[in-house]
């Protein structure tokens, strides 16, 4: 079964960055203290972009939508062309392992956020991470300059 015009429309208006979850969870990010960069690559050479991202402490977040992740909470599988959706959608979740998979390996951690959360508890918990991983940073050497 092909797709309908209708739907076509509809999901080429689909959002895949600044959406109202992404704004209202970096909204309480800054509002909590944290400063950070959007749409960034964690890794080069590996095209994924986290949503937010926190370089020195090596976090990456991702706003992840109930649909197109396949959220064990709210999703809901097609009933038209539903082979076409489940390969989709079972692709983005293998995917999404294999970012995950990836920047643990490089050092970094990936923090998923479903957009059905709570901006504010969703921050929260963000924030707490990245206050961990800041910690737990090695401190640099002081600078001579310091020193005299």
């Amino acid at each position: 079964m092909q797709t309908t015009p209708q739907i076509r429309t509809r999901m080429s208006k689909q959002k895949s960055r600044d959406t109202e979850v992404e704004l209202a969870l970096r909204r309480a990010l800054h509002a909590a203290g944290l400063r950070y960069r959007v749409h960034r690559r964690p890794l080069r050479g590996v095209r994924r972009e986290a949503d937010v991202l926190f370089g020195p402490a090596k976090v990456a977040v991702f706003v992840d939508g109930c649909f197109w992740h396949g959220c064990p909470t709210h999703a809901t599988w097609p009933k038209s062309n539903a082979d076409f959706w489940r390969t989709k959608i079972e692709g983005n979740r293998r995917r999404d392992r294999d970012t995950d998979e990836r920047l643990a390996s490089a050092g970094w951690l990936a923090v998923r956020v479903w957009e059905h959360e709570d901006p504010l508890v969703a921050a929260e918990r963000v924030r707490n991470i990245v206050l961990i991983r800041r910690s737990k940073r090695p401190q640099r050497k002081s600078s001579r300059r310091a020193e005299r």
